[in-house]
């Protein structure tokens, strides 16, 4: 065990500059995925649109971070282009947050959450890729500690927003006394919206006015964010500098070629291995069905689970002021917070576990525990202190399910690059869809349907994990069987030579 630990040290300590930037990009992409909610209401005032235009700025950062992550895959053919496209990304983060204040229309505000949307798609797919590339079968350790930083960002986000959130009607018109709505009214609103809004929900006999003086502070919270994200981008440039990857500091060998023990095969600097496997249809046609199933299945389970996560994320306050809980506002509005928190906590517990246990083992304890604890949250369905235990307990299970199945899928396939883009786009694509679901259901059958479509989607990913452990081991076996039969065809050439 102690000579693993100096494995691991020594792993780290050659690419820590690396692993240390690509770990504070993800933390840009948690601090932009989680201010939106908290903030709806004052950039509802800021742009004097209606809370049904507004709630469409959600759908605009989902779907562009969706076509992101697709798009993400075609810089990761190089080192520098992977790097210069996350420096790029992060500093439109930093540009965003930092006019958002000035988008005074709420087509403006949509425009501008696009661009982010597609900034943290690239970001998603790119520093996953490039970490599994460094770190290889050793990459489950140091994705779980990457998707931390996502947790990290998403709970510093709305702690520096709160402070500047208005705390009663932030447009002010002629008859704004007979008709504004309460600070109550409004807190309820917000905790609505803290999800990521998933649906327009019928918040419309809450009359907020459109017309007036706009009264906000909140331009000062985006202000912040820029700033507190603008390291980010730097220490990207940092290390495009140090990897000789600048015009000016092209002369000598790169770092990565010369310290990186990958470096030596198709998982180096050039990429090529990874990108010619993924785009060129006449490699693509030699590979066994059991390649496209493990891409299939992967997908398919990241696209359940993480569409759990957003659904039970946007929805869990709706549930919990609905019948027959009917909690309190204040109280039901900790609960995203508490699910959040719990994730992150979880993917911080992960990163010890994924040192002592394979993939598959933790892949099959999270997946169990989600289905148990959202069983039981079903049964005690009246029980606002188990729902709140449930919610701790979903956050702790579900947190590594992503970084698990990235990891164990390019394992199995070789490290090929190809399965961290399809992930991540289904991934991004069930978080959206999901949402989109589960909120049509609840307007049609009621609250507790929000629990039932959890509760079945994680049935089904965990059938798919079995599915999944099946192929991978066909797989194995169907590469074996091809190697030797390529080690048998050789022998006599070698033998006449």
């Amino acid at each position: 065990m102690k000579l693993l630990d100096e494995r691991i040290c020594s792993l780290f300590k050659r690419h820590w500059r690396q692993t240390l930037t690509y770990w504070s990009v993800f933390f840009s992409f948690g601090l932009c995925i989680a201010f939106l909610g908290p903030t709806v209401l004052d950039l509802r005032c800021q742009t004097q649109s209606t809370l049904q235009q507004i709630t469409w700025v959600f759908f605009s950062q989902q779907f562009f971070l969706l076509v992101g992550s697709s798009l993400g895959g075609l810089f990761k053919k190089t080192l520098q282009s992977s790097l210069s496209a996350l420096f790029s990304c992060t500093l439109i983060i930093s540009l965003v947050f930092a006019i958002i204040p000035l988008c005074n229309h709420v087509i403006l505000l949509a425009v501008a959450m696009a661009i982010a949307g597609l900034a943290m798609g690239v970001i998603d797919t790119i520093a996953n890729l490039q970490l599994v590339k460094l770190f290889q079968k050793d990459s489950a350790l140091f994705l779980q500690a990457l998707h931390f930083f996502i947790g990290l960002g998403a709970l510093v986000s709305p702690l520096v927003a709160y402070p500047f959130l208005a705390n009663d009607s932030c447009v002010l018109g002629a008859n704004w006394t007979a008709n504004s709505s309460s600070p109550s009214d409004l807190q309820h609103l917000r905790e609505s919206l803290a999800g990521h809004g998933a649906a327009i929900r019928n918040i419309s006999q809450y009359p907020l006015h459109t017309e007036g003086e706009v009264i906000t502070r909140v331009s000062y919270a985006f202000w912040i964010m820029a700033l507190i994200n603008l390291p980010v981008p730097v220490a990207v440039l940092s290390l495009i500098y140090h990897e000789r990857l600048l015009p000016c500091s092209s002369t000598g060998p790169r770092l990565l070629d010369r310290d990186s023990p990958s470096s030596t095969s198709p998982t180096g600097d050039s990429g090529q291995g990874h990108g010619s496997c993924c785009c060129n249809p006449a490699k693509l046609r030699d590979r066994p069905a059991t390649f496209f199933l493990l891409h299939i299945l992967g997908g398919a389970i990241l696209f359940l689970t993480d569409g759990i996560i957003g659904s039970y994320a946007g929805f869990v306050y709706t549930y919990a002021v609905s019948p027959p809980l009917l909690m309190g506002h204040k109280n039901a509005g900790c609960l995203d917070s508490v699910f959040w928190a719990s994730i992150t906590v979880g993917r911080l517990a992960f990163i010890y576990l994924s040192y002592r246990f394979q993939a598959p083992r933790l892949l099959t304890f999270s997946l169990v525990g989600v289905i148990l604890v959202q069983c039981l949250v079903l049964i005690f369905y009246t029980s606002c202190v188990f729902l709140f235990i449930g919610t701790c307990l979903l956050g702790l299970c579900i947190s590594s399910v992503f970084p698990s199945v990235l990891a164990f899928t390019e394992d199995v396939l070789d490290y090929k690059g190809c399965a961290t883009t399809v992930l991540v786009t289904s991934a991004s694509t069930g978080e959206m869809i999901l949402q989109l679901l589960v909120g049509s259901v609840i307007q049609s059958q009621g609250s507790y349907s929000f629990l039932v479509c959890c509760t079945i989607a994680s049935c089904i990913g965990f059938c798919l994990f079995l599915l999944l452990l099946w192929v991978q081991h066909s797989h194995r076996n169907c590469s074996t069987d091809l190697s030797q039969n390529t080690d048998m065809k050789k022998k006599p050439q070698t033998g006449g030579s």
